[in-house]
């Protein structure tokens, strides 16, 4: 017997203001120049947050770990803003996929850890916004779509540091939001294009004497190039900010109401006939999201300065899951359903659902809600007094966040429509007697609690000593308020220390070295499906509340940085990183023995270690970039995992990991390129390319099976600035129109008929990206 319960599908940088003084809160760096000087003039001061509060900025040359921050030029390079395609194209050590197969649902992949919407995904970056936690309480997710990426002053990308937080195993990113000290005027973007792309975008900001407003917002819809796919998209961003001669304070509203179908995975064989298809259907994901966030900062003297921060936030997600059905016609001449031989499927009255389709086909709708309020605060110190006659900057703090999530679920069953491979309803909802199939109404309250520290300590003027640390403790409850199965409390806590040491070589020259420790507790989805006698279904299912070991990140990386001027007019910017990261206690979902479930354990050591190249050349008229990353991403403990649609399993469906097989969905080698040419100085052209390696399924842990085809996208992209306040600009994606793949999984083809392949048996399963498109705007500008 076993039960199955449905779950759902789903800052770091801060910035110096313009008048030199600490605006908003956040845990990483701030404004980057990424142009280098001329030999005879020293490097520009690049200026780093170096905690989760932006205290007085550090010089990025002593920040020992790798770094990368995109500013709102290089976020709207392609034309209009965004944010994941600028990581994408731009940043080494990044990659995206789209289980979801909606294009604003992609998890983002940062030397192999994600940030991630869909629920189950391990979240191994922390994500922060103005300074505020982003990552979701209930399963740690990240909802990109909740962001107008038009608001978005820059963003930090870094490497593992624990003074970041939860979820920092592989690094953090910050996003910092605009405000109406740091933009002036006016902007109005109107866009459109393929797959019925329609988009208006706009930002203000006004500043009158110490008070400055801002506000930006999104309107967007796309019919896109699958079916059911769409994505419609309603965005605010306001910020309403003080600025005194002793401190500054801001009080930011972000709203968000997006409604994104996402056709997943399909078959190869139905892909083949038609690319658009979908295997099973609806999967709809709505959003509806509030948050208000204050951050202030006060000079007590000129060498302390307090810094805090306080939030509230709201989400209300709901989603809706067609699939596989997990009832059928009994085999017995009774004329019901069954779930099993034997087994009758009953309805919430107990009563036997009947063979209503006279013998199908049917199909499962899987429902499910999330309401989260979220909020939490933080209290930091900064303190720039020498210390035995050297400079040093001494930065402490505290912070909380917690919330309070209830979540439900329930399974219905109704029609398969096969042309279109969509769920029909009304439907009957499932409510099996042994809690096998059953509904769901689960509250659960998170805590976590920090104080931290970091140290920054000039040795010598060019030899710097950074020493940080940072305790967490996690409190995770859980109640079920139909039951029992699900109420349980855990309790998690850990310090986790690092230590580093960079050294100005000489002017545009410098090194560095550290090492770093992080932790993550186990998400309330892994918690409440985490044994192997109760799994649940991939689809998305909560049963029972055993324990897990909290996951440790281990990180070592050095890196070298440099700034010179190759010959004249021409300035070139390197950065070499090398990193490696052990998981202890790595936590992912396994296969049970049921077909179709799974279950969290944790599966011992993972390893994830690299290299990173980044070029960045000005000359003239001219911006070229070259980046190239190398990600070995592997298990180095043993397990055995259920993968039954995985034809190199054994008879029993079973897969033997062996230390040094890769881990899934992680492309060894990624090279990115791309050049900007000014024709004129009104007109300006350029491209972006990516080729990556091919990649293993997920589900193919134990590299059985050949792996996704390696695969090369240009995209294009033109504006030209018509007058002042006028321009106009155009894209084209993927200009060759490249068949490719970002993520593959296997699935049981031969349990639906498939209009498109009937009799289709191949298990390999490949979300396709998007076909050539064109896009073309206007901006005007006041």
């Amino acid at each position: 017997m076993h039960s199955r319960r449905t779950f759902p599908a789903v800052c770091i940088a801060g910035i110096l203001a313009s008048t030199g003084a600490a605006a908003q809160t956040a845990p990483a760096s701030a404004n980057v120049n990424l142009v280098a000087p001329p030999l005879e003039v020293l490097p520009p001061v690049e200026v780093i947050a170096p905690t989760p509060l932006l205290g007085s900025g550090v010089d990025r040359d002593k920040v020992p770990a790798e770094t990368t921050v995109l500013n709102s030029k290089d976020i709207s390079r392609d034309g209009n803003a965004d944010m994941l395609n600028a990581l994408n194209q731009q940043v080494p050590g990044v990659n995206l996929d789209s289980a979801s197969g909606n294009p604003f649902q992609p998890s983002l992949f940062y030397h192999g850890f994600q940030a991630s919407p869909l629920q189950g995904n391990a979240q191994g970056l922390a994500v922060y916004v103005n300074g505020a936690r982003f990552n979701q309480p209930f399963g740690d997710t990240v909802n990109w779509d909740l962001i107008p990426d038009i608001a978005i002053d820059h963003i930090n990308l870094e490497g593992s540091n624990p003074v970041f937080g939860l979820n920092a195993l592989g690094g953090a990113l910050a996003v910092q939001m605009k405000n109406g000290f740091i933009y002036h005027g006016g902007e109005v973007d109107a866009l459109g294009g393929s797959f019925d792309h329609y988009e208006g975008d706009m930002q203000y900001g006004v500043q009158a004497g110490n008070v400055a407003a801002y506000i930006a917002a999104r309107g967007l819809n796309e019919g896109g190039w699958r079916n059911p796919q769409s994505s419609d998209l309603a965005n605010f961003f306001g910020d309403l900010g003080w600025r005194g001669s002793k401190g500054e304070l801001h009080v930011d509203l972000t709203y968000a109401n997006t409604r994104l179908n996402g056709p997943g995975t399909s078959p190869v064989q139905q892909l083949e006939a038609d690319p658009s298809a979908t295997f099973t259907g609806p999967a709809l994901l709505t959003n509806r999201y509030t948050r208000l966030n204050v951050t202030g900062n006060v000079n007590l003297s000129d060498s302390t300065s307090v810094q805090g921060d306080i939030y509230y936030e709201y989400l209300m997600q709901k989603f809706a899951n067609g699939a596989v059905a997990d009832i059928g016609p009994c085999n017995n001449g009774s004329g019901n359903l069954c779930e099993s031989p034997g087994v009758f499927a009953t309805d919430v009255n107990g009563n036997p659902i009947p063979d209503f389709l006279n013998g199908g086909p049917y199909s499962q709708l899987d429902l499910q809600s999330t309401n989260t309020n979220g909020y939490g605060t933080s209290l930091q110190v900064t303190n720039t007094s020498p210390l035995f006659g050297h400079a040093n900057q001494l930065v402490a703090g505290f912070s909380f966040d917690g919330a309070q999530t209830l979540y439900a679920a329930s399974s219905w069953i109704g029609a398969l429509n096969v042309p279109t491979s969509m769920w029909n309803g009304p439907g009957i909802e499932i409510d099996q007697a042994d809690g096998s199939i059953a509904p769901v109404r689960v509250a659960i309250s998170n805590a976590y609690y920090a104080g931290y520290f970091t140290d920054t300590f000039d040795i010598t003027p060019a030899l710097s000593a950074n020493v940080a640390g940072r305790y967490n403790l996690a409190q995770i409850d859980l109640s079920d308020q139909l039951g029992t199965s699900l109420t349980g409390n855990h309790d998690y806590s850990r310090f986790n220390p690092s230590g580093g040491l960079t050294w100005k070589i000489r002017p545009g020259l410098s090194v560095y070295a550290s090492y770093a420790e992080a932790n993550r507790a186990p998400m309330p989805v892994e918690l409440t499906c985490a044994s192997p006698t109760a799994p649940c279904s991939l689809a998305n299912f909560l049963v029972a509340d055993p324990n897990l070991q909290q996951v440790v990140s281990h990180t070592i990386e050095a890196g070298v940085r440099t700034q010179t001027r190759p010959f004249q007019d021409a300035t070139l910017q390197s950065d070499l990183a090398l990193y490696r990261t052990t998981l202890s206690n790595d936590i992912m979902a396994v296969g049970s023995s049921l077909p179709g479930l799974m279950f969290f354990q944790n599966v011992g050591n993972t390893l994830r270690q690299g290299v990173d190249i980044n070029l960045k050349l000005n000359y003239r008229r001219l911006s070229v970039y070259l980046a190239y990353s190398y990600i070995d991403a592997e298990f180095q403990s043993p397990f055995t995992e259920q993968s039954p649609n995985n034809p190199g399993a054994d008879a029993n469906g079973n897969i033997f990991i062996t230390p040094g097989d890769r881990l899934p969905g992680i492309p060894a080698n990624i090279v990115k390129f791309g050049a900007d040419y000014n024709i004129t100085e009104a007109w300006t052209v350029g491209g972006s390319a990516i080729a990556a390696s091919g990649q293993y399924l997920f589900g193919d842990e134990a590299n059985l099976t050949q792996k996704l085809p390696p695969y090369f996208v240009l995209d294009l992209h033109t504006r030209y600035q018509v007058t002042k306040h006028f321009q106009l600009f155009a894209q084209i994606d993927n200009a060759f129109n490249e068949q490719y793949y970002t993520y593959g999984t296997f699935g049981p083809t031969s349990s639906v008929p498939i209009a498109q392949a009937p009799g289709a048996t191949n298990p390999r399963s490949y979300s396709p990206a998007a076909p050539i498109g064109v896009l073309v705007g206007v901006r005007a500008t006041f």
